[in-house]
């Protein structure tokens, strides 16, 4: 049993920057991939970023992309993203998420189908 836990949200004003991490148990946290996902009310659920398993490479989306990183500590099973410059586009529950096969990466990162572990989400709310 997967078992995914967001932390770092809150509120922040504008230019601000918050640290989301989300701690994994239940797999063998190196193996798999891990995105960031995020959904405003009112709006469907869209990535944010992703990294790969071993290689770490990094994907974002253009929303994103210069503002956030994302990164992972095998040691500690713990996958963060580092966001800076905040925006009020940027408020939303943000959703960690496992890959669903181990040793997998690439483009299907940036899918929300492609994960089938979700943490529970934590809000971040960015206000003027």
């Amino acid at each position: 049993q997967v078992h995914l836990v967001e932390s770092g949200g809150g509120l922040v004003q504008i230019g601000g920057s918050l640290r989301l991490s989300c701690t994994a148990s239940g797999r063998t946290f190196e193996k798999y991939s891990m995105g960031w996902f995020r959904q405003a009310p009112g709006k469907e659920r869209e990535f944010v970023a992703a990294i790969s398993y071993i290689s770490q490479i990094t994907y974002y989306s253009d929303s994103v992309k210069g503002r956030f990183t994302i990164s992972r500590d095998n040691n500690r099973s713990t996958l963060y993203l580092q966001m800076n410059s905040l925006n009020p586009e940027d408020t939303a529950v943000y959703y960690c998420a496992q890959y669903g096969q181990a040793n997998h990466g690439g483009s299907y990162l940036r899918e929300a189908e492609s994960y089938d572990s979700w943490g529970q989400g934590t809000q971040v709310t960015v206000s003027s």
